[in-house]
């Protein structure tokens, strides 16, 4: 009895406490830092509304009280309405491929062929997402591989982190280095008047020293696990569900599993097409994805009841997923709401203009890291903080291209451990990973990015990187 007790005083809280936790304290801060804002303006350039830098005031205090405290849920629900339907949609279209079985003969296939080998998968599919990240801004986009990751992970040996960690931090690595991501990179160097992609070569150098050091680390803890299956963050999972491992097998494809996977694989070429070339949202892709669920079903000889049943298991399954990504927005809302937001960005920045320049630069990428947890999203963030950063670097004597790649790395390389950002929640939803065992793994090997972009920020200061 007293052990089950300990138990209880020791779980670490649930993602949902940790949210609202945290929509209660920026509730409480609406109360004890002063209200500000910044005037937004129209840039032509950029084509979007961005604060102007000089334009900074204080306002009247306007403090959420406890029913603005319950409507953020809600509100912010509201706001990402449209991530949380393609959840839901790719979730339910998602299940009506994976019941036709085709998934699972494919991964027992790929799985058979890659025995003795396993240590290539890990580094390979890191590269193919990472590609994806630099450019097409891949994101939202990956959690609909969570699953396959996942699948694939677990049928060579290791476990639900690593399967995810293949597609996060793999698309993350792209996203973040950005040396062609329209959605960072392309907004904030508009922003800062640089040709588009200008300094490509820094970036890429990023791109490269990341795509070694990252899955170094993650092959490092994936061996521990295939040595040692309790040595793994998530131990308790994988014994709940080791009947969902598929087993390593030279299965025959049934010529439905090859028709099946021929309309996966070509929804996701015309799913890449479409964000590229006519820049598709969430919802044009759930659209697309709900298109191969029904296709892959009738080719995969599930029936329409069959299907509708599906569908609603793959939802519900992923609701938490979705869920968590309109509860963490509620902690945007508040901020919003309490006219505070504008007062942390404006009060970050005056603590760099008084640094020295190398320190300044360090400084910047801190700044944008703190301010990611408030914005995580990255033309957001650069809407907002690039209009202030960019006449400050010019006032430290730093290049704009300096003051860009501290965005760039600021704004991506944290999302892997920040829990406001919904995609992450999402994809731990969708994986089942507790957020504690993620950021326990997670942590360290965000710690390795942060290192490299510390050093790339310092040599971008001493060799006066540019284009200015």
């Amino acid at each position: 009895m007293k052990e089950e007790k300990r138990e209880r005083k020791l779980a670490f809280p649930h993602t949902f406490v940790i949210l609202v936790v945290i929509i209660v304290l920026m509730t409480l801060c609406t109360y004890l830092i002063p209200a500000g804002s910044y005037e937004r303006v129209y840039n032509e350039t950029a084509d979007r509304s961005v604060v102007d830098p000089n334009s900074f005031t204080y306002v009247d205090q306007t403090p959420v009280g406890l029913f603005g405290l319950l409507h953020a849920i809600p509100d912010g629900m509201l706001e990402v309405a449209d991530i949380m339907v393609f959840i839901f949609v790719v979730g339910g279209a998602f299940n009506i491929i994976t019941c036709t079985g085709a998934l699972e003969n494919g991964i027992k296939k790929l799985a058979y062929r890659l025995q003795g080998r396993e240590k290539l998968l890990i580094p390979l599919m890191m590269f193919a997402f990472s590609l994806g990240g630099a450019t097409f801004g891949m994101s939202e986009e990956t959690i609909i591989f969570i699953p396959i990751g996942i699948a694939l992970a677990r049928a060579l040996g290791y476990d639900a982190i690593v399967g995810m960690s293949m597609v996060t931090f793999g698309a993350a690595i792209g996203f973040s280095s950005g040396f062609m991501n329209p959605f960072t990179v392309g907004v904030a160097q508009k922003i800062a008047e640089l040709p588009t992609f200008s300094g490509m070569g820094l970036r890429v150098a990023v791109w490269l020293c990341m795509l070694v050091a990252v899955p170094a680390c993650i092959l490092r803890y994936a061996g521990k696990v295939k040595r040692d299956p309790s040595a793994s963050y998530v131990y308790d999972l994988e014994l709940a569900q080791k009947d969902q491992r598929v087993a390593i097998e030279d299965v025959p494809l049934r010529r439905r599993d090859i028709l099946v996977l021929l309309v996966l694989a070509g929804g996701l070429g015309v799913i890449v097409y479409g964000v590229i070339t006519h820049g598709w949202g969430v919802l044009d892709i759930a659209s697309v994805f709900l298109g191969m669920g029904i296709v892959g079903g009738i080719v995969g000889g599930t029936t329409p009841n069959g299907m509708a049943r599906d569908f609603i298991a793959g939802a519900k399954d992923i609701a938490m997923g979705a869920l968590i990504v309109g509860i963490a927005r509620g902690i945007l809302v508040v901020m919003t709401e309490g006219q505070i937001l504008d007062t942390i960005v404006y009060a970050l920045a005056t603590v760099i203009s008084g640094l020295p320049k190398a320190v300044a630069a360090e400084g910047m990428l801190l700044v944008q890291c703190v301010i990611n947890f408030f914005i995580p999203s990255g033309s957001g963030q650069a809407s907002t903080t690039m209009p202030i950063m960019t006449p400050l670097a010019d006032i430290i004597g730093l290049t704009r291209q300096t003051a860009v790649l501290a965005f760039q790395f600021g704004d991506g390389f944290t999302n892997a451990i920040i829990p406001t950002h919904g995609t992450l929640c999402a994809s731990l939803g969708v994986a089942g990973i507790p957020f504690n065992k993620w950021f326990k793994f997670a942590l360290p090997v965000v710690g390795v990015e942060l290192a490299i972009c510390a050093v790339f920020m310092l040599i971008a200061t001493l060799t006066n990187y540019g284009p200015f």
